[in-house]
């Protein structure tokens, strides 16, 4: 093959390509797997995912972040699936576990980068203080307890579907916790309010929650077919809400004086933003080609702009400290900061969410190409019934988490009509809602209002998390029944 490339540079650069990635030399063929179900193998793998998870569980506690024992369990067990592999006589299995590996890692750089670019995104509109002047505003206002209790699920609900359940939860929060003060009884309801209301409002759309995003990228609902359960998340969340003022007073409380200011091109960032979500939308709807092609290009845009504001900054700066006056790129009085980085952004994103999220998928991987996921999806979606299985998935998602609940089913690709494909994503989104550890959100908020916000102040209301949870199902069969 090598013969009929006349270039020299390109024959090295092709033979290295093939020693980089054997895979390609490899003629194509089936992937050749082995039942390790009952094999020691499995068992310790089993065991050493079960471990991991539960040092993640107790991450709060023991102050160890959840990606460091996820990421060790997914290298042992793949190195005890590889082992097993490479002993077999039969040559065709020795590539098995090189080749999962790989088809893991794709599934796994696709979802990276696209949350690298929203992580970036999001941490650009926050440093221009785009959250800081929702916040100052709230506050501001003098609005009653009960106002922002419903303003705050409000907000909640309808910026989680383009900002994601988590980022939208801590904002909220801060909100009720600074208009709640000590009134430790209405932060704590608020705060459940808020979490509620971000799971729900994630929940109908693709950038709204991981799970929903990996469905998304997986090509089984489209787009515009997500909307479809706007409706359920509205009652998954409302019915809650509803219950829970009740018991919220009216009181006004004494509006607070806090400000902010827009950073300047603050609005543009937003602009840019909204135009990377429609790019990634187009470049999977029309050009059939990976969502995250949409979204680098638009993190590629936002780095030129970036350029653009440290250029403005550098020429400004050198203005203000000519004079006497003491001065900053932002205004008067205030702290000397340095010119504007897009990188400094970038650095922040939640590096250790995008490691947990490597190890999770690569440690699911490996349990599924042990064999675990073909026994589970029998368990489930045989044993229980498709309907039963996917409401099964909603109560997971509140006890393990909904990211490997999630994953694993679309690993094993049960058939499913439309309507249960749009069921499992919506008890995914919301069942994490029951329980404060359920969901990434509710972890951040127990988090941010220690001590306030806490595992049984939410449990105290499941419940009523649990009506409005069975209600948006019930509402989803009626309303989709056209896709059962």
């Amino acid at each position: 093959m090598l013969k009929n490339i006349k270039n020299p540079i390109t024959a090295i650069l092709f033979s290295l390509l093939l020693f980089s990635f054997p895979q390609l030399a490899l003629a194509s063929g089936d992937v050749k797997f082995l039942d390790l179900t009952n094999h020691w193998v499995g068992y310790v793998s089993i065991a050493i995912f079960v471990v991991a998870y539960i040092l993640v569980i107790a991450e709060e506690e023991i102050h160890m972040r959840k990606s460091k024992p996820v990421m060790v369990a997914a290298g042992i067990i793949w190195a005890l699936v590889a082992v097993v592999y490479a002993q077999q006589v039969d040559t065709a299995y020795h590539h098995t576990a090189e080749q999962m590996i790989r088809h893991n890692l794709l599934e796994y750089a696709e979802l990276f980068l696209f949350l690298l670019a929203a992580m970036t995104y999001i941490n650009t509109m926050g440093e221009r203080g785009v959250f800081d002047a929702l916040r100052s505003w709230l506050v501001n206002q003098g609005f009653s307890l009960r106002s922002i209790f419903w303003l705050t699920g409000l907000l909640a609900f309808f910026i989680s579907p383009i900002a994601d359940n988590l980022t939208t939860a801590l904002l909220m929060a801060t909100v009720a916790m600074a208009v709640g003060g000590s009134n430790h009884k209405f932060v704590a309801i608020a705060c459940i309010n808020i979490v509620v209301a971000a799971n729900a409002g994630g929940a109908f759309s693709p950038f709204g929650d991981i799970t929903t995003l990996m469905v998304w990228q997986k090509g089984i609902v489209q787009f515009q077919e997500f909307f479809a359960l706007f409706f359920p998340s509205v009652v998954n969340w409302l019915i809650p809400a509803a219950i829970m003022s009740m018991a919220v007073s009216s009181e006004k409380p004494e509006a607070l004086k806090e400000t902010a200011t827009l950073k300047r091109g603050a609005f543009v960032v937003v602009g840019l933003f909204l135009l990377t979500i429609t790019m990634a939308v187009c470049a999977h709807n029309f050009l059939h080609i990976p969502p995250v092609m949409g979204m680098m290009t638009g993190l590629g845009l936002l780095k030129l702009y970036g350029y653009r504001i440290k250029m403005r900054d550098k020429k400004v700066q050198p203005m203000l400290d000519g004079g006497e006056t003491t001065m900053t790129i932002e205004g008067i009085g205030g702290k000397k900061k340095e010119p504007f980085n897009i990188f400094q952004q970038l650095e922040q994103a939640e590096w250790d969410t995008l490691m947990f999220f490597y190890g999770i998928i690569m440690c699911v991987g490996g349990l599924g190409t042990i064999g675990y996921l073909g026994v589970l999806s029998t368990l489930m979606y045989d044993g229980l019934g498709t309907t039963n299985a996917n409401i099964l998935v909603g109560f997971l998602s509140a006890i393990i988490d909904n990211i490997p609940v999630m994953f694993a089913v679309l690993s094993m690709m049960p058939e499913m009509d439309h309507g249960q494909w749009l069921l499992v994503t919506l008890t995914a989104g919301v069942g994490g809602s029951l329980l404060s550890i359920g969901s990434a959100a509710g972890v951040a908020v127990m988090g941010q209002a220690r001590g306030i916000y806490t595992f049984f102040a939410h449990l105290k209301w499941a419940w009523a998390i649990a009506l409005g949870y069975a209600a948006s199902i019930a509402l989803h069969m009626w309303l989709n029944m056209g896709g059962f």
